[in-house]
């Protein structure tokens, strides 16, 4: 059987998720992520290594930028085949394209007058990657697919979708190809949450696949106890709001933002961090947050037990859901102590970016950073202590503490990824170790050789592998 694996994105790299997979006489595409290092944009204006018409489908793990934010550039360079993904992953994806789509064409919108008032040209045209209406010309390719449900691609292909435990509607993938001869199947596992979260349940384990690709963002590490991340929260609430300063949280629309409100709800109802007030700043998240509501099935016990004993986390006494521009420019009236969480989680882009504006330069306030800092990232400059950063075209200093919680991530750490390879129970043909930085992806792949005798790849950047 012929097998080709291409990695045309988060290879020794975290963001721009892109992995082709040809069988069969197929195309398969699994993930079409945006690039978010600053470094590394300019791979979204490419023109994609493959021609987008001659892919046959798309497989979507879940609904982070990083690995649906380039499905509109596929799609209007030529795609239109079916785009597999949960039915969650379908709304929150829409939600997200669109959001992605606004915040360009503001972007540029903005660049454009900032760049008028300072009477200077871009070198590179100012235009957005895509546009609302690109975004939405995706959404009738969406084909939702329940786990465990069986779909054929082409003759001789078909998949299934595992629930990855990462974020509400997030899957693994796996994609068997069968000619006269033998079966072959490759696992993807998009990104690998951590068991025992809050609201989402525990990734599925996968019995078996010959060949694997897995993720490595925390594979050179291991995370700090979970049980330590509300303590952590309730000491930076109640040292900030002492002082009378607000504590800007930068967070991811999805999952991140949701789980936040679920420890700040469980702080307050045990009277542990006082009843400040809470701004969602955040359309999107919002939006979001009503999807979780559509998909009860996915909650875990421990969510389902909350949702009986207290309020929902996402409507309580305090929690200010803010949705327009001009509310969101109301809260620099507020006075008194606040946590504000808005996006982007690294910083990139969206109104955490004027907030921060608003907040950097205030000693007495704390920006709490709750996820993954991408490398070359504003969110990354901050957590790596730089003293002034550049912010909506200006030079800040830093003068706000900043504090980042590492035990919140969605990402299962090395030994968390490794139980979760385990569960195949036979040693695959193959693994190979992608969506981490050179150096977590290159750490992991070595402790895998140690722990496994299996055969471990870390590729780069648009390397073709032939699979036998």
């Amino acid at each position: 059987m012929h097998m080709k694996l291409r990695f045309l994105g988060a290879a020794q790299n975290v963001t721009g998720s892109r992995h082709l997979l040809e069988a069969n006489g197929s195309k398969v595409l699994v993930d079409c992520g945006l690039y978010q290092e600053r470094d590394l944009r300019g791979r979204n204006w490419e023109p994609f290594v493959v021609p987008p018409a001659d892919i046959d489908a798309v497989f979507l793990t879940h609904a982070h930028l990083d690995h649906c934010g380039l499905l509109p550039k596929l799609v209007r360079e030529g795609f239109s085949g079916r785009i597999y993904c949960t039915p969650a992953t379908a709304e929150i994806a829409k939600i997200i394209l669109l959001d992605a789509a606004k915040i360009q064409e503001e972007d540029a919108k903005y660049k454009l007058k900032r760049h008028k008032r300072e009477k200077r040209k871009s070198p590179f045209p100012v235009v957005p990657l895509y546009t609302i209406e690109a975004a939405q010309a995706c959404f009738p390719l969406f084909t939702p697919i329940d786990y465990g449900k069986e779909v054929a691609i082409a003759a001789g292909l078909k998949a299934k979708l595992y629930d990855a435990g990462h974020v509400l509607g997030s899957a693994a993938v796996k994609i068997t190809a069968e000619n006269s001869h033998e079966v072959r199947s490759v696992l993807f596992s998009g990104d690998i949450g951590r068991p025992n979260r809050p609201i989402v349940r525990d990734p599925a384990i996968v019995h078996e696949t010959d060949y694997v690709l897995v993720e490595s963002t925390y594979g050179d590490r291991v995370h700090q106890d979970q049980e330590n991340i509300k303590a952590l929260i309730a000491d930076v609430v109640n040292s900030t709001a002492k002082q009378g300063g607000s504590i800007l949280v930068p967070s991811f629309a999805l999952e991140r933002a949701q789980e936040l409100l679920y420890y700040i709800n469980e702080l307050i109802v045990e009277g542990a961090i006082p009843n400040i007030r809470v701004f969602l700043d955040s359309p999107m998240a919002t939006r979001i947050t009503k999807v979780f509501q559509h998909h009860p099935g996915l909650f875990d016990q421990e969510m389902m037990e909350h949702l009986r004993n207290h309020e929902s986390p996402f409507r309580f006494r305090g929690l200010e859901l803010v949705e327009s521009r001009q509310q969101s420019k109301a809260i620099n009236d507020f006075r008194g102590p606040a946590i504000i969480i808005a996006g982007s989680g690294m910083c990139t882009g969206g109104r955490i970016k004027h907030h921060l504006a608003k907040h950097i330069m205030r000693p007495q306030d704390t920006v709490m950073f709750v996820g993954y800092q991408a490398l070359g990232t504003l969110g990354r400059h901050l957590v790596e202590g730089e003293e002034e950063v550049r912010i909506l075209g200006k030079e800040y200093p830093v003068q706000a503490k900043v504090t980042q919680i590492h035990g919140f991530s969605a990402h299962a750490d090395k030994t968390e990824l490794l139980a979760w390879l385990q569960g195949l129970g036979r040693a695959p043909r193959g693994v190979f170790v992608i969506h981490g930085e050179t150096e977590s992806a290159q750490a992991f792949g070595q402790y895998l050789r140690e722990q496994t005798s299996w055969d471990v790849h870390v590729p780069s950047y648009q390397d073709t592998v032939e699979l036998e």
